[in-house]
């Protein structure tokens, strides 16, 4: 099969991106928040968990520790019961104090709102600064600095030929280049969604796909 040009392949994205708006129009984070701080501290819960857990264990970790300042000096081993169920908990307890902490000594508590800034938190990769950015802080502006690209972005991506790359950020990378800013953060959620509901890690539901007569993976086979 003959390479994809790059003009073809962006054509295509653009297309996949058209279709992911039409059948998720209100694509968001699955989580829960209600300010910068909450969506920062419920996505570096979410690493290697699902939204679901992270949910339930956030509405009462909330409701105990609302701000920085709280969840900074909170007692360790209380905090690492409290979040056990999002796996790794000993070491996402240390993260979301030393960031808690950070946030008071250099940002007066509250969240940075610049890629640059958010990456000097501690846990703090792309990743999470993309969701934090793009659905807190740019979702008004459509300014945004980046993809946020998980494993479910990473997989579909791959599977559609968006891209040829493994590593996230080159994934992201790839993704920038292909489509307009304004879309970057709808593509992302349109794409975890697509992910969950139909492009499985273990069997892709090619029948029922929006994107079946889009993905190379499906005519090549």
């Amino acid at each position: 099969m003959p390479r994809e040009s790059n003009k073809t392949r962006q054509q295509r994205a653009l297309e996949i991106n058209k279709r992911l708006q039409q059948h998720y129009p209100e694509a968001n984070s699955a989580l829960n928040w209600r300010n910068t701080f909450e969506l920062l501290v419920a996505t570096i819960l979410s690493a290697q968990s699902t939204d679901e857990i992270v949910n339930r264990v956030i509405k009462d970790l909330f409701e105990k520790y609302p701000t920085a300042e709280a969840l900074a000096v909170a007692d360790r081993e209380k905090l690492e019961q409290e979040i056990y169920s999002t796996g790794f908990y000993r070491h996402k307890a240390k993260s979301i104090q030393t960031t808690a902490q950070k946030l008071i000594d250099e940002f007066d508590g509250q969240v940075p709102e610049n890629m640059e800034e958010m990456l000097t938190l501690p846990g703090v990769a792309r990743k999470t600064a993309n969701v934090v950015l793009n659905e807190a802080v740019y979702s008004q502006t459509d300014n945004y600095e980046g993809i946020a690209v998980d494993t479910h972005v990473k997989r579909v991506a791959y599977r559609l030929g968006l891209t040829d790359q493994t590593d996230p950020k080159k994934v992201e990378q790839d993704l920038m280049e292909l489509l307009p800013r304004k879309s970057w953060r709808q593509v992302s959620n349109g794409l975890i969604l697509l992910g969950r509901q139909h492009c499985t890690a273990r069997k892709p539901d090619h029948d029922d796909c929006p994107l079946e007569d889009l993905c190379p993976k499906v005519q090549v086979s």
